[in-house]
Protein backbone atom coordinates (compact mmCIF):
# COMPACT_ATOMS: atom_id res chain seq x y z
CA UNK A 1 0.00 0.00 0.00
CA UNK A 2 1.08 3.83 -0.94
CA UNK A 3 2.34 6.04 2.62
CA UNK A 4 -0.28 8.59 2.86
CA UNK A 5 1.58 12.07 2.02
CA UNK A 6 0.03 13.80 5.11
CA UNK A 7 -1.47 11.86 7.71
CA UNK A 8 -3.11 14.10 10.67
CA UNK A 9 -3.93 12.47 13.58
CA UNK A 10 -6.01 13.99 16.64
CA UNK A 11 -4.19 17.31 15.89
CA UNK A 12 -4.99 19.82 18.56
CA UNK A 13 -3.92 23.93 19.06
CA UNK A 14 -4.80 26.10 21.00
CA UNK A 15 -3.67 30.02 21.48
CA UNK A 16 -3.67 30.56 25.40
CA UNK A 17 -7.55 29.66 26.52
CA UNK A 18 -9.33 29.67 22.85
CA UNK A 19 -8.78 26.00 21.45
CA UNK A 20 -8.75 26.53 17.68
CA UNK A 21 -7.94 22.54 16.22
CA UNK A 22 -10.08 20.10 18.79
CA UNK A 23 -8.99 16.61 17.31
CA UNK A 24 -8.78 16.88 13.50
CA UNK A 25 -7.98 13.68 11.33
CA UNK A 26 -6.97 13.66 7.86
CA UNK A 27 -5.63 11.27 5.12
CA UNK A 28 -4.09 12.74 1.41
CA UNK A 29 -2.48 10.21 -0.71
CA UNK A 30 0.42 10.96 -2.69
CA UNK A 31 -1.13 13.04 -5.75
CA UNK A 32 -4.36 13.72 -4.19
CA UNK A 33 -5.60 17.47 -3.81
CA UNK A 34 -7.60 18.33 -0.46
CA UNK A 35 -9.59 21.24 -0.61
CA UNK A 36 -10.50 22.67 3.16
CA UNK A 37 -13.31 25.20 3.06
CA UNK A 38 -15.61 26.65 6.31
CA UNK A 39 -16.14 29.98 7.97
CA UNK A 40 -13.56 32.34 9.13
CA UNK A 41 -12.19 31.50 12.42
CA UNK A 42 -12.65 27.62 11.80
CA UNK A 43 -8.98 26.54 11.83
CA UNK A 44 -8.59 26.08 8.40
CA UNK A 45 -5.50 28.35 7.55
CA UNK A 46 -3.82 26.93 11.34
CA UNK A 47 -4.72 23.34 10.49
CA UNK A 48 -2.75 24.20 7.32
CA UNK A 49 0.24 25.57 9.08
CA UNK A 50 0.05 22.96 11.57
CA UNK A 51 1.23 20.89 8.60
CA UNK A 52 4.71 22.10 7.99
CA UNK A 53 5.31 23.39 11.87
CA UNK A 54 4.54 26.82 11.13
CA UNK A 55 2.29 26.28 14.02
CA UNK A 56 3.51 23.35 16.92
CA UNK A 57 0.89 21.27 17.34
CA UNK A 58 -0.60 20.57 20.90
CA UNK A 59 -1.68 17.06 20.90
CA UNK A 60 -1.70 14.55 18.20
CA UNK A 61 0.65 13.49 15.17
CA UNK A 62 1.23 15.04 12.27
CA UNK A 63 3.22 13.39 9.32
CA UNK A 64 4.01 13.82 5.82
CA UNK A 65 5.37 11.17 3.69
CA UNK A 66 5.53 8.96 6.34
CA UNK A 67 7.64 11.43 9.15
CA UNK A 68 6.60 12.77 12.34
CA UNK A 69 7.06 16.58 11.67
CA UNK A 70 8.05 18.93 13.99
CA UNK A 71 9.22 16.06 17.01
CA UNK A 72 10.55 13.28 17.78
CA UNK A 73 8.79 10.24 19.25
CA UNK A 74 10.86 8.79 22.27
CA UNK A 75 8.92 6.55 24.90
CA UNK A 76 5.12 7.66 23.75
CA UNK A 77 6.14 11.25 24.23
CA UNK A 78 6.94 13.88 21.53
CA UNK A 79 10.15 15.80 21.69
CA UNK A 80 10.01 19.15 19.49
CA UNK A 81 13.22 18.93 16.86
CA UNK A 82 15.67 21.64 16.56
CA UNK A 83 14.61 24.60 14.15
CA UNK A 84 17.31 23.47 11.22
CA UNK A 85 15.96 19.95 11.67
CA UNK A 86 12.10 21.24 11.00
CA UNK A 87 13.73 24.02 8.31
CA UNK A 88 15.00 20.24 6.95
CA UNK A 89 11.75 18.79 6.60
CA UNK A 90 9.98 22.04 5.17
CA UNK A 91 12.26 21.58 2.15
CA UNK A 92 9.86 18.90 1.28
CA UNK A 93 6.69 21.40 1.58
CA UNK A 94 6.49 24.48 -0.63
CA UNK A 95 3.88 27.12 0.69
CA UNK A 96 1.97 29.88 -0.52
CA UNK A 97 0.19 32.55 1.28
CA UNK A 98 -2.78 34.61 0.83
CA UNK A 99 0.08 37.60 0.75
CA UNK A 100 2.55 37.03 -1.81
CA UNK A 101 5.75 38.26 0.21
CA UNK A 102 8.33 38.61 -2.31
CA UNK A 103 11.30 40.72 -1.62
CA UNK A 104 10.65 43.63 -3.53
CA UNK A 105 14.42 44.68 -3.89
CA UNK A 106 14.59 41.19 -6.06
CA UNK A 107 12.97 40.20 -9.53
CA UNK A 108 11.34 37.56 -10.21
CA UNK A 109 13.33 35.41 -11.50
CA UNK A 110 15.87 36.50 -8.00
CA UNK A 111 12.88 35.96 -5.72
CA UNK A 112 12.74 32.11 -6.93
CA UNK A 113 16.40 31.82 -6.70
CA UNK A 114 16.99 32.68 -3.53
CA UNK A 115 15.74 29.46 -1.80
CA UNK A 116 18.25 27.10 -4.09
CA UNK A 117 20.72 29.66 -4.05
CA UNK A 118 20.74 30.11 0.23
CA UNK A 119 19.83 26.44 1.67
CA UNK A 120 21.17 24.36 -1.58
CA UNK A 121 24.17 26.48 -1.77
CA UNK A 122 23.22 25.70 -5.84
CA UNK A 123 25.34 27.52 -8.07
CA UNK A 124 23.71 31.08 -9.79
CA UNK A 125 23.85 30.05 -13.48
CA UNK A 126 21.86 26.79 -12.32
CA UNK A 127 19.54 28.32 -10.37
CA UNK A 128 18.68 31.18 -13.23
CA UNK A 129 17.86 28.31 -15.50
CA UNK A 130 15.34 26.76 -12.97
CA UNK A 131 13.86 30.01 -11.73
CA UNK A 132 13.16 31.00 -15.62
CA UNK A 133 11.58 27.06 -16.31
CA UNK A 134 9.89 27.81 -13.63
CA UNK A 135 8.49 30.87 -14.24
CA UNK A 136 7.55 29.84 -18.12
CA UNK A 137 6.04 27.05 -15.90
CA UNK A 138 3.28 29.70 -14.52
CA UNK A 139 3.14 31.87 -17.72
CA UNK A 140 5.45 34.64 -16.97
CA UNK A 141 8.19 34.22 -19.30
CA UNK A 142 7.99 37.53 -19.96
CA UNK A 143 8.69 38.59 -16.46
CA UNK A 144 12.01 37.03 -15.39
CA UNK A 145 13.50 40.40 -14.56
CA UNK A 146 10.12 42.57 -13.78
CA UNK A 147 10.20 43.47 -10.40
CA UNK A 148 7.01 42.88 -7.73
CA UNK A 149 5.72 46.54 -8.27
CA UNK A 150 5.77 45.75 -11.75
CA UNK A 151 3.78 43.29 -11.59
CA UNK A 152 -0.07 42.40 -11.04
CA UNK A 153 -1.19 40.33 -7.78
CA UNK A 154 -1.94 37.55 -10.26
CA UNK A 155 1.71 37.53 -11.33
CA UNK A 156 3.21 38.30 -7.88
CA UNK A 157 0.66 35.20 -6.87
CA UNK A 158 2.23 33.01 -9.63
CA UNK A 159 6.14 34.02 -8.89
CA UNK A 160 5.33 33.09 -5.04
CA UNK A 161 3.93 29.72 -6.53
CA UNK A 162 7.16 29.56 -9.17
CA UNK A 163 9.32 29.93 -6.01
CA UNK A 164 7.59 27.64 -3.64
CA UNK A 165 7.62 25.44 -6.57
CA UNK A 166 11.85 26.10 -6.58
CA UNK A 167 13.03 23.54 -3.73
CA UNK A 168 11.17 21.06 -5.68
CA UNK A 169 8.95 19.73 -2.69
CA UNK A 170 6.50 16.31 -2.86
CA UNK A 171 4.11 18.58 -1.10
CA UNK A 172 2.31 21.97 -1.49
CA UNK A 173 -0.10 24.01 0.38
CA UNK A 174 -1.97 26.84 -0.50
CA UNK A 175 -3.82 29.25 1.93
CA UNK A 176 -6.42 30.93 0.35
CA UNK A 177 -3.99 32.24 -2.41
CA UNK A 178 -6.50 33.75 -4.35
CA UNK A 179 -8.72 36.15 -1.47
CA UNK A 180 -5.82 39.22 -1.86
CA UNK A 181 -6.31 39.38 -5.76
CA UNK A 182 -8.99 41.01 -7.79
CA UNK A 183 -11.87 38.87 -8.93
CA UNK A 184 -10.41 39.49 -12.73
CA UNK A 185 -7.59 38.38 -11.53
CA UNK A 186 -8.13 34.89 -9.81
CA UNK A 187 -8.57 32.67 -12.72
CA UNK A 188 -4.95 33.08 -14.06
CA UNK A 189 -3.97 31.58 -10.24
CA UNK A 190 -6.11 28.58 -10.28
CA UNK A 191 -5.11 27.93 -13.94
CA UNK A 192 -1.65 27.40 -12.32
CA UNK A 193 -3.49 25.25 -9.56
CA UNK A 194 -5.39 22.99 -12.30
CA UNK A 195 -1.61 22.51 -14.18
CA UNK A 196 0.41 21.22 -11.25
CA UNK A 197 -2.64 18.92 -10.24
CA UNK A 198 -2.89 17.42 -13.45
CA UNK A 199 1.21 17.51 -12.88
CA UNK A 200 0.62 15.10 -10.44
CA UNK A 201 1.23 17.43 -7.48
CA UNK A 202 -0.18 16.56 -3.61
CA UNK A 203 -2.05 19.87 -2.91
CA UNK A 204 -4.08 20.87 0.32
CA UNK A 205 -5.72 24.25 -0.57
CA UNK A 206 -7.80 25.91 1.94
CA UNK A 207 -10.09 28.03 -0.45
CA UNK A 208 -13.29 29.85 -0.61
CA UNK A 209 -13.35 29.10 -4.77
CA UNK A 210 -16.09 26.53 -4.93
CA UNK A 211 -15.41 25.69 -8.39
CA UNK A 212 -12.20 25.17 -8.29
CA UNK A 213 -12.98 22.64 -5.30
CA UNK A 214 -15.76 21.10 -7.06
CA UNK A 215 -13.47 20.22 -10.86
CA UNK A 216 -9.78 20.22 -9.15
CA UNK A 217 -10.19 18.73 -5.45
CA UNK A 218 -10.47 14.74 -5.30
CA UNK A 219 -11.59 15.58 -1.33
CA UNK A 220 -13.14 18.50 0.21
CA UNK A 221 -13.36 19.05 3.98
CA UNK A 222 -15.66 21.42 5.48
CA UNK A 223 -14.47 22.64 8.83
CA UNK A 224 -16.07 24.63 11.19
CA UNK A 225 -15.22 25.16 15.09
CA UNK A 226 -11.65 23.39 15.04
CA UNK A 227 -13.20 19.98 14.13
CA UNK A 228 -14.20 18.54 10.43
CA UNK A 229 -17.59 18.44 10.50
CA UNK A 230 -18.23 16.47 6.30
CA UNK A 231 -15.58 15.49 4.35
CA UNK A 232 -16.49 13.40 1.23
CA UNK A 233 -15.79 13.87 -3.33
CA UNK A 234 -16.49 17.34 -3.63
CA UNK A 235 -19.56 16.79 -5.90
CA UNK A 236 -21.38 14.95 -3.62
CA UNK A 237 -19.99 17.83 -0.84
CA UNK A 238 -21.12 20.29 -2.82
CA UNK A 239 -24.85 18.97 -3.96
CA UNK A 240 -25.96 16.73 -1.35
CA UNK A 241 -24.48 17.74 1.96
CA UNK A 242 -25.68 15.62 5.14
CA UNK A 243 -24.65 17.59 7.80
CA UNK A 244 -26.71 20.17 8.91
CA UNK A 245 -24.20 22.91 9.29
CA UNK A 246 -22.60 21.88 5.90
CA UNK A 247 -25.87 22.70 4.25
CA UNK A 248 -26.59 26.25 6.29
CA UNK A 249 -22.60 27.68 5.44
CA UNK A 250 -23.43 26.32 1.56
CA UNK A 251 -26.33 27.72 1.25
CA UNK A 252 -24.49 31.18 1.75
CA UNK A 253 -21.93 30.48 -0.26
CA UNK A 254 -23.40 28.99 -3.57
Amino acid sequence: MTAPMVEALDIHKSFGHVEVLRGVDLTVMPGEVACVIGPSGSGKSTFLRCINHLERIDAGRMRVNGELIGYREHGGKLHELRESEVARQRREIGMVFQRFNLFPHKTAAENVMEAPRTVRREPRQAARRRAEALLDRVGLAEKYDSYPAQLSGGQQQRVAIARALAMEPRLMLFDEPTSALDPELVGEVLDVMRQLARDGMTMVVVTHEMGFAREVGDTLVFMDGGRIVEAGDPRNVLTDPQHERTKAFLSKVL
